[in-house]
């Protein structure tokens, strides 16, 4: 059984500037292979609302190939990248100098649910060439020039979007890829000073987050059975969510 949980609004504080993204749009965090609780999120969600997802589709959770092939389908939706996906792309590229990184963060549950098995950490490098090999073949072609396309954020208005932040000391125009992928060391300790408001996943919260310029979503659905979305519209932020 599936609940929709979270239905609460956040208003402007007066020490920090009002969330303005100019239109109302929702924001997806990871989703780490819970293609249920992203069906069910979906639905939850007005339609002809542009829908942003903050990356981490795959590993951990067992539906990571149905999480690819469901955002795959709904080209309305915008789907950034994440540090995940980046692990996926470098194992793919070169399996035994990614593959142990990889699968200590859940590769082995994506492998899974493209039905590619038998290889671990300790495999040589010939058998973990064989097992990148399948999973392209598994994935095919048109999925894996999806996930390299994935761009790394997007913003509206004073609403900028990407999967683990941005450097707060940099203006969100020249953040580095290992900022926006991994997360930055001031990220999620120094506010922001241009008026922005980054939304981002990557660290797990027990509830969304909001202050000083911060919008946390990752509510670890993979581990908790909570996927959240929030819902952006100017002077405010309601958030959605899924529970097993």
């Amino acid at each position: 059984m599936f609940k929709r949980l979270i239905t609460r609004f956040w208003r402007k504080r007066q020490d920090f500037a009002a969330i303005d993204p100019g239109l109302r749009f929702y924001v997806i965090g990871d989703v780490h292979g819970c293609d249920d609780l992203l069906a069910q999120l979906l639905e939850q969600l007005d339609p002809g609302v542009p829908v942003v997802c903050l990356g981490d589709y795959v590993d951990r959770g067992e539906q990571s190939s149905a999480v690819l092939r469901r955002l795959m389908a709904q080209p309305e939706v915008t789907a950034l990248m994440g540090n995940h996906e980046s692990m996926l792309l470098d194992f793919l590229r070169d399996p035994s100098a990614n593959a142990a990184a990889w699968l200590r963060s859940g590769g082995l549950q994506t492998l899974a649910s493209f039905d590619v098995g038998g290889i671990s950490e300790r495999s040589s490098e010939m058998a973990l060439k064989k097992a990148a090999d399948t999973l392209a073949d598994a994935m095919g072609g048109e999925m894996i020039e999806w996930l390299r396309n994935l761009p790394l954020s997007c913003q509206f208005g004073n609403v900028f979007v990407a999967h683990a932040g941005a450097d707060p000391g940099a203006p969100v125009t020249t953040q580095s890829r290992q900022a926006l992928l991994w997360g930055h060391r001031e990220a999620r300790l120094t506010p922001r000073s241009d008026g922005v408001w980054v939304v981002h996943g990557h660290w797990i919260v027990s509830e969304p987050i909001v202050e000083e310029g911060r919008i946390a979503l990752d509510t670890g659905a993979f581990a908790t059975g909570r996927l959240t979305a929030a819902e952006l519209r100017p002077g405010s932020v309601q958030f959605i969510g899924m529970s097993r």
